[in-house]
């Protein structure tokens, strides 16, 4: 058994899939079969079987995962460790921030980075990720969260690293049954909705989807914080774009109805200045954010 091994182990576990498995290892698909090969035989066990959608775990492989994850987990940690040792990066690092913290990993992210890099101290700004974007531009912050895709507007080009991809609901108050189930987005424009800021990845996001279909959404109330957003959903006051996790959590606790024909996706990334993206402290900070969402660069 070694690392090799244990890595080519996770990857097709979470991919599923010996091809897709190869491109994030960068090796052929027949080096990584014969990883895992190798790894059943010493371990004595079969770790997965061939399904027609690809490869699935055993139940021994269930059982193994967790073990394999951390193993490479502790891997990476000897390695910050032992950078830290050496590391001349040093300064400030200033990040935008949005959402809540555990959604984006931040908490993760920054034990890490000062474990890492203890001669490296941080800068959070909280804001919505239009604004984090033109503060990037603008060279008041280092690097910064962002939802969606960075616009093609010709200005200060950015870098950037797709963290995960997720999906936004619509949630009405609850008693909207009728109102919104089996609507459609034009339909749904004709309801109270609750409006955000032009910085807003909801402004954006729904902004496109109506300005596609030629209609105007009524606008009743203007909020730039989720937790407001959902208060006044609560509230009856109107619809609001939300987080699929959280849609469905309040649904459940609240009542609150999410409309079943529409829905959002998206995606969270992290970004910089393109021209600064390899600056040994932005670059220190990407590879790390990497790690901790268990990106494979």
């Amino acid at each position: 058994m070694d690392i090799v091994q244990l890595r080519s182990f996770v990857t097709v576990a979470r991919e599923g899939n010996l091809t897709r498995a190869a491109e994030k290892l960068h090796l052929t698909q027949p080096a990584v079969s014969l990883q895992i090969k190798g790894l059943q035989e010493s371990l004595n066990l079969q770790l997965f079987s061939r399904s027609a959608s690809g490869m699935r775990l055993t139940n021994d492989g269930v059982k193994l995962l967790p073990y394999a994850e951390r193993v490479l987990s502790t891997l990476t940690e000897f390695r910050q460790a032992a950078d830290s040792l050496h590391s001349t990066i040093s300064g400030e690092l200033a990040i935008g921030t949005i959402l809540d913290p555990e959604f984006t990993r931040l908490g993760v992210f920054l034990k890490r980075l000062v474990e890492t890099y203890p001669q490296l101290s941080t800068r959070l700004q909280q804001g919505m990720s239009g604004s984090v974007l033109q503060q990037i531009r603008a060279g008041t912050l280092d690097i910064g969260f962002y939802i969606g895709d960075i616009p093609d507007d010709g200005k200060t080009p950015c870098h950037s690293t797709v963290l995960t991809h997720f999906t936004y609901r619509v949630v009405a108050p609850g008693g909207w049954h009728t109102r919104v189930l089996g609507q459609p987005w034009e339909s749904l424009a004709q309801l109270p909705w609750i409006w955000t800021p032009p910085e807003s990845a909801h402004h954006r996001l729904l902004g496109k989807i109506f300005a596609a279909l030629g209609v105007t959404p009524n606008k009743v109330a203007l909020v730039d914080q989720e937790p407001s957003m959902l208060d006044l959903v609560k509230s009856g006051v109107g619809l609001s774009l939300i987080r699929d996790s959280i849609a469905i959590r309040e649904a459940h606790a609240h009542g609150l109805v999410i409309a079943d024909a529409v829905s959002v996706e998206t995606q969270l990334s992290l970004i910089c200045q393109e021209k600064r993206k390899n600056d040994a402290m932005i670059a220190a900070a990407f590879q790390l954010v990497r790690q901790c969402w268990q990106l494979l660069i």
